[in-house]
């Protein structure tokens, strides 16, 4: 069943499954579809109290998922194109070698590579080689500060994902978005604390968050960063 409410000036449509249960669930999907599970006697009028309710919460997660839209700038990986790396932006220079190899100093990232066609390639191996280990150097004193609450990730591995800059598995394994490694050390550091949060608190709840801005004081400043640089 589908319905919805207005809320300010935004209406926000939902889809309703009646179930045998108790309460009432509210489920904001990465594809912007908002979906309640609803008890089988629940009438409409207090379904949309409760979405009315939790209105800001649920526009909150969907402009979180939308900021993980792909990006639309199509990249040739050719010498004068400007790439980010830890939050900086480099121009890029290619250059026909015997080797393929990439390096970076002051403002540039040089390839090196034996096809120039295979630029694009090089540079997002390395990439991806430079977020596994500064991903594990960040995320080392963050593990250390939450172990205080008796959790620790049973793993920290990377993934390319569309849709996410990380996610928590509830087995505890903590995967994040290689892109991230374009983005600056504290917003990096953002989504590392975030995930650990999830290590306590499964969903985002005010005691997740209590919980984030507790250890993460300026979380949402990073956070707004990382969505404005990373569109």
């Amino acid at each position: 069943m589908h319905d919805n409410i207005q809320y300010g000036a935004t209406v926000i449509n939902y889809d309703i499954e009646f179930l045998k249960r108790k309460t009432l669930s509210i489920c904001v999907n990465p594809n912007g579809t908002i979906r309640l599970k609803a008890p089988e006697d629940a009438t409409l009028e207090q379904i949309q109290q409760k979405v009315h309710k939790r209105a800001r919460w649920i526009l909150r997660q969907k402009r979180y998922f939308e900021s993980f839209g792909p990006r639309t700038t199509q990249r040739q990986y050719i010498s004068g194109e400007s790439h980010l790396y830890l939050g900086r932006q480099y121009m890029l220079r290619v250059k026909e070698s015997t080797v393929n190899a990439v390096y970076y100093q002051n403002n540039i990232i040089e390839i090196e590579c034996l096809h120039k066609k295979d630029a694009g390639v090089l540079l997002q191996t390395w990439y991806r080689q430079r977020a596994i280990t500064k991903f594990l150097e960040y995320a080392k004193p963050i593990i250390e500060q939450f172990s205080a609450y008796g959790v620790k990730p049973k793993s920290l591995s990377i993934k390319k994902m569309d849709k996410r800059w990380g996610y928590c598995t509830a087995d505890g394994h903590i995967t994040l978005n290689p892109r991230l490694i374009c983005a600056p050390k504290c917003c990096i550091e953002y989504v590392i604390t975030h995930e650990m949060c999830h290590l306590i608190y499964r969903n985002h709840n005010k005691d997740f968050y209590a919980l984030l801005t507790k250890e993460m004081p300026h979380w949402e400043k990073w956070k707004n960063k990382l969505e404005r640089i990373m569109m």
